[in-house]
């Protein structure tokens, strides 16, 4: 038996418990994981309460897909795994299928990368869900080359911070968009060229000045609504609006229309697109251990939890006043 977040309706974090689960043994293409920590992300929240993409199929349902620990078994007939190793897990599996927020757990083995040296069980379980997104979406997707500028809508999430760090690596200017002052300096220290406070700030009038008139090349945005619009207004010619997130929550209208059909590039991205790939995540791997390595890249935690104060974890996860990865570890 082992401690398992589970829960039986959908909701607020209230309906989150946690109970003894019997675990079992790994089944062929499975490896079974002590959880050492993991990684909280905006999906289990919107999974927990039936906004995901996915909707829960079946109840008791299970919750995450990010973790960091320790390999105790693996499944018949796979290679190159074994009892003992330090892990992460890439979250390319569906929480109707495995779920992480567990002492023990059971992924697919496609889902283990190997833990670089040096790196903590908290700073491992904040890596991939962040860094595959920005990875993805700045070089696969959005093919930005150096001298390019991308706009970061709610920069200061996991993502945000990540997407900082890999524009800064391969020489693209990051300009971050952020709600209130009280995270600027923050932004600013994680490596934003700028920072626009979008309640008080004219964002067109800064983006625009900041680019010499050009606009910015990649628009990543994780609110969508209204406010595309606007952000369609920055896109540089040839440039691409990149929609990764629903955050306001809010009907998103088509922007081209509005603004009297530009040739606007505009499309959604998800994680799923470089991790569920095998040749994009061999070279979102390669790209983002290397940078783990040389300190490039460095996974910023806001704020750890226990596993017993799930419920607790995910009402600060919903406040959105953290700045980087919320991470629950787990005493064993």
């Amino acid at each position: 038996m082992t401690r398992t977040v589970r829960f039986y309706e959908l909701g607020g974090p209230e309906v989150m418990t946690l109970e003894d689960v019997e675990v079992g043994e790994p089944g062929p293409g499975e490896v079974r994981i002590r959880v050492d920590a993991i990684g909280l992300n905006r999906a289990e929240a919107l999974f927990r309460s039936g906004q995901y993409i996915q909707p829960v199929k079946q109840f008791p349902a299970r919750l995450g897909s990010e973790a960091a620990g320790v390999i105790e078994s693996v499944g018949p007939d796979i290679d190159g795994l074994s009892p003992g190793q330090l892990i992460s897990t890439v979250p390319n599996f569906s929480q109707n299928d495995y779920g992480v927020y567990a002492a023990r757990a059971i992924v697919p083995a496609t889902a283990i990368v190997p833990r670089p040296e040096g790196l903590g069980a908290v700073e491992g379980a904040a890596v991939w869900m962040s860094y595959l997104t920005a990875y993805g979406a700045l070089v696969e997707v959005g093919r930005l080359l150096p001298g390019d500028t991308v706009v970061l809508n709610a920069a200061s999430s996991s993502v945000g911070l990540a997407a900082l760090q890999v524009a800064n690596r391969i020489g693209v200017t990051p300009i971050a968009l952020t709600r209130s002052e009280a995270k600027e300096e923050a932004l600013l220290k994680a490596g934003a060229a700028e920072v626009i406070v979008t309640e008080s700030e004219p964002v067109i009038d800064r983006v625009f000045a900041a680019t010499g008139g050009r606009g910015a090349e990649l628009v990543l945005d994780a609110v969508a609504g209204p406010g595309v619009v606007d952000l369609a207004k920055i896109v540089a010619a040839d440039g691409t609006l990149l929609v990764y997130g629903a955050l306001s929550g809010k009907p998103t209208p088509y922007p081209g229309i509005e603004l009297g059909m530009p040739p606007l590039n505009i499309r959604t991205y998800t994680m799923l697109e470089t991790a569920t790939s095998p040749q994009r995540l061999r070279r979102a791997h390669a790209f983002v251990a290397s940078g783990l390595s040389s300190g490039a890249l460095q996974p910023a935690v806001d704020r750890t939890f226990e596993l017993a104060e799930i419920v607790e974890a995910h009402r600060y996860l919903e406040s959105n006043a953290q700045v980087g990865k919320i991470v629950v570890t787990v005493s064993h």
